[in-house]
C-alpha cells in the first residue's frame, strides 16, 4: 500500500485523533474529523489505521508518549478484537495504581509520623500520576459516556478506585487524630481528587493562554489542601487537653 504520509507523521495522527476525540467524544468522532485536523485527505488515514476503532486504540496507547510507536511494516493498525483497548486501559490503570504512595500508605506499607509530609507525599504523587498520563486520562474520561465497557472500568476501577482510597485515608488519620476531624470525608475526597485533577489535568484543555506551569501549580495546590486537612495549633491544644 502506498502511504502519503511520512513516517514521523503517524505521531501526528496521533495527536490530531487525540484532540478530536476529546472534543467531539467517541461515538461522534468521525474519520474525516481526524483527517480534517491533519490536514490530508479521510483516505491517506485508512493507511495507518484500518477503522475508527484502531484509531481510538492507537490514540490511547501513544498519546502520551509513554509507548513507542509501532513500526511501519505494522501499518495500516487493524481494528483490535473486542475487549482489547479495555483490557489495555485495565491494565494501565492498574500499574499505575500499584505503585501510588496512596495505596502504599493505605495498605499499611508506607507512613510517616509527620502528618503533614505524609499527605504532601501522597497528594504530589497523585497529581504527578494524572499530569503524566493526561492525554489517556482526558481521552477516557471524554469518551466514557460513549463507551459502556470503558466507563465500568474508568468509573469504577480508575476515578472510583482513588476516591475510596482517599476516603479510607482521610478517616484513618483523623480517627489517630493526626487529621482535622471532618464532616463528610466523602465529600472532602472528591473535592481534594476535582482540585488536583483540575490543575495537573483539566486546565490545559481550557481554552486562554496558561501562565502557571505545573510545578507551581503542583506547590500551591498541595500546600492548600494540606493545610486544610492538618489540626491547627488550637486544635492540636485542645486535642493534648482532653487526651
Amino acid at each position: 500500500m502506498v502511504r502519503t504520509i511520512p513516517a514521523d507523521r503517524f505521531r501526528l495522527l496521533v495527536e490530531a485523533a487525540t484532540r478530536t476525540f476529546i472534543a467531539h467524544g467517541y461515538r461522534l468522532t468521525q474519520m474525516a474529523d481526524v483527517a480534517g485536523a491533519l490536514g490530508v485527505a479521510k483516505g491517506t488515514v485508512y493507511g495507518y489505521v484500518e477503522s475508527k476503532e484502531a484509531l481510538f486504540d492507537a490514540a490511547v496507547r501513544y498519546a502520551d508518549g509513554h509507548s513507542p510507536l509501532p513500526p511501519l511494516d505494522e501499518l495500516p493498525l487493524r481494528t483490535p478484537a473486542a475487549g482489547v483497548t479495555v483490557a489495555y486501559i485495565r491494565e494501565r490503570i492498574a500499574a499505575e495504581a500499584s505503585h501510588m504512595v496512596l495505596l502504599q500508605v493505605v495498605s499499611g506499607k508506607s507512613a510517616q509520623r509527620d502528618a503533614r509530609s505524609e499527605f504532601a507525599a501522597v497528594l504530589s504523587d497523585l497529581y504527578r500520576c494524572i499530569a503524566r498520563n493526561r492525554l489517556a486520562l482526558k481521552l477516557i474520561d471524554r469518551c466514557a459516556s460513549d463507551y459502556p465497557e470503558l466507563a465500568r472500568v474508568w468509573f469504577g476501577e480508575g476515578r472510583g478506585a482513588q476516591h475510596q482510597l482517599l476516603i479510607a485515608l482521610l478517616e484513618m488519620r483523623a480517627a489517630e487524630q493526626r487529621l482535622r476531624p471532618l464532616e463528610n470525608p466523602e465529600v472532602v475526597a472528591r473535592s481534594i481528587l476535582e482540585v488536583i485533577a483540575f490543575w495537573a489535568l483539566h486546565r490545559h484543555f481550557a481554552s486562554g493562554p496558561q501562565g502557571l506551569d505545573d510545578a507551581a501549580a503542583e506547590s500551591a495546590v498541595i500546600d492548600f489542601i494540606v493545610h486544610g486537612l492538618l489540626l491547627q495549633p488550637r486544635q492540636r491544644a485542645q486535642k493534648k487537653r482532653g487526651s
